[in-house]
């Protein structure tokens, strides 16, 4: 039973679960499922969706929201976990010119869904009711990538590396992308020194100050006090008030707890994305990391409830957008930047990858699932606009079959 779940956890099954019966629930009975993800679970309160009544608005905090803007901020601030320790330790992937192809080729990946969703757009006459989508296919969903990856490629195959970097690289870009181009609400910048401060104050008194007044001492009796009394509370409260200060910035509220992750204390030591020896890390990140795991697929399942029902009378022109953007501009991107990296710039392939592993990899990391839905919400206004981008996202599950197909046309050889 332990290893079922550990297999549910791992690959998001939970989220896909959430999806299935969303969709199910939502063209069984509409009306029923959009009153229950509209849900007012608290009136006239301090967070939540603001609602005008005639000369006065109240903010009431709906199932909706409580996923989408607060819960959903869990998920995120694990996926800037593995951005940071990619980024910042001295063996974390993003690091040195081996970083450099597969980041290369990420650019691509972004850059190539893009393009394939402007100009179809612009070709078919709809660029002005559609053209706020353009970030939905820039998306990859780590997780069932690197489910998809292992399955074509084998667990010991170079080209899972290079996968899991890319897919990694382009979540940090997608943060970006969410942070700049679709605030929730007018932005307010200067919100946004409280959410440092948060960041600064618990890192300066919580980590830098009892490591400073243990200078000296074997048994450093302040910082051991601070672990063990305090534990991750200074780290909770700090994230407490950076999400609100994002909430009253105007950004989307999901990325407020960011900040707070490089303040957290972690292990000189990059074990990877998924890797099983991370269990047995006693730094505090990666303790709050796996406290947090079964709370965060639980979350995921959520997710999927309230987003993903979408009844099938809903696809139309923007489903195909979405769908297109990925499943063509994903693997014609990662491919055409991969290889001009790796031939033009000289850079290389990891070793034993090839290049007609690249499009392989491409239709893999079209599956933008998680991360597409999530965008798709937050770039258009409820309506058939955003359900129909929904749809396209959903519909990304199955570039994992494309991608399949691909591996056995291109003769991959499985490694493990």
């Amino acid at each position: 039973m332990h290893r079922i779940w550990n297999f549910v956890a791992e690959y998001s099954l939970l989220l896909v679960g959430g999806a299935v019966l969303a969709l199910a629930w939502a063209n069984l009975a509409p009306e029923s499922y959009h009153s229950l993800v509209h849900l007012p679970l608290w009136t006239d309160a301090p967070i939540g969706v603001l609602e005008s009544h005639g000369d006065s608005a109240t903010r009431v905090l709906t199932l909706h929201f409580l996923v989408n803007d607060l819960l959903m901020a869990l998920f995120f601030a694990m996926a800037a976990k593995e951005v940071w320790e990619a980024v910042i330790l001295s063996g974390g992937s993003l690091r040195g010119k081996k970083a450099l192809t597969p980041l290369i080729a990420t650019l691509g990946g972004m850059v190539g869904p893009i393009a394939v969703y402007l100009a179809l757009a612009a070709t078919l006459g709809v660029l002005a009711e559609t053209g706020r989508g353009w970030a939905i296919p820039t998306a990859t969903d780590i997780a069932f990538s690197y489910l998809v990856g292992r399955i074509i490629f084998g667990a010991r195959h170079p080209a899972i590396g290079f996968l899991l970097l890319l897919a990694i690289a382009d979540d940090a870009g997608g943060l970006a992308i969410l942070a700049i181009f679709y605030p929730s609400g007018e932005v307010a910048p200067l919100w946004l020194l409280l959410s440092v401060a948060a960041a600064v104050a618990v890192w300066l008194l919580a980590s830098w100050l009892p490591r400073r007044l243990d200078r000296g001492r074997q048994d450093r009796p302040n910082s051991t006090w601070t672990r063990r009394i305090l534990g991750p509370w200074p780290y909770v409260i700090a994230g407490c008030v950076s999400w609100y200060a994002f909430y009253r910035a105007g950004l989307h509220p999901a990325l407020g707890l960011l900040p707070i992750i490089p303040a957290i204390p972690h292990a000189e030591r990059d074990f990877g994305i998924f890797a099983e020896e991370e269990r047995y890390a006693h730094d505090l990140l990666n303790t709050m990391e796996h406290a947090l795991k079964v709370p965060v697929q639980i979350v995921l399942c959520a997710f999927g409830l309230v987003n993903a029902g979408v009844e099938f009378g809903a696809i139309s022109t923007p489903t195909a957008l979405v769908l297109l953007g990925l499943v063509i501009g994903k693997p014609l991107g990662i491919t055409l930047f991969g290889w001009f990296a790796a031939n033009v710039l000289r850079l290389g392939l990891p070793d034993g990858m090839a290049l007609r592993d690249l499009p392989v990899v491409g239709c893999v990391a079209a599956i933008g699932f998680t991360v597409a839905l999530f965008v798709a919400s937050v770039a258009f206004p409820a309506g058939p606009v955003q359900d129909a981008a929904k749809m396209g996202a959903l519909f990304s599950l199955g570039s994992a079959a494309i991608a399949i197909l691909a591996g056995r046309i291109a003769k991959v050889r499985r490694r493990g």
